[in-house]
């Protein structure tokens, strides 16, 4: 889907790279990163996007860990870019989406402690869907990522899902991709 919105939207000159081979970029904090997804042109860095994905029984973990990593990435692309890694020119188109199985233990309230400090009130009683929201949410917000959305979904089969929030939902994800990709055919 991601590469038919880059020929739909692109016009020519865009390249899509998807196997392995294609998809290592140096960082800045470490050597390489594989993403999912890079769009370049010309020899310049156009996008990269992140996909992960978390299912039971150990929404937290995953959680915890999924959200590291995109936290690491994101500071690491980041800063590269900023280092001038990449040469000069327009940052590139930053995503990341996480699909997760939507079910009683990841939509439920968790219970959380901090023995020394308050919790952040937006995780109080707050779902693992919803704190993948505001981790998307706030990973935009702090300019670490263009586009960023979290997809619940029953199971793999159905191709039912549900965003948590129109911010974060993959309609807003995918026209703001589409868009970066529009621009691009006119440079």
């Amino acid at each position: 889907m991601l590469s038919s919105l880059v020929e739909k939207n692109g016009g020519s000159g865009l390249a899509v790279h998807l196997s392995q081979a294609f998809v290592t970029l140096p960082g800045y904090f470490r050597p390489t990163k594989k993403w999912n997804l890079v769009v370049t042109k010309n020899g310049r860095l156009i996008a990269v996007i992140e996909l992960k994905s978390i299912c039971g029984p150990s929404f937290g973990n995953n959680a915890n860990n999924r959200t590291e990593e995109a936290l690491g990435s994101g500071i690491d692309l980041q800063t590269a870019v900023r280092e001038g890694v990449f040469g000069k020119g327009k940052p590139p188109f930053t995503g990341f989406v996480i699909l997760i199985e939507e079910s009683g233990r990841s939509t439920r309230p968790v219970n959380m402690t901090s023995q020394h400090f308050p919790t952040d009130q937006a995780f109080v009683g707050a779902s693992y869907v919803k704190r993948l929201d505001l981790l998307c949410d706030r990973m935009m917000r702090e300019g670490l990522y263009t586009a960023a959305a979290v997809i619940a979904a029953p199971d793999g089969k159905t191709g039912m899902f549900r965003d948590e929030t129109p911010e974060t939902g993959i309609k807003r994800f995918l026209a703001a991709f589409a868009a970066r990709m529009a621009e691009e055919s006119c440079v």
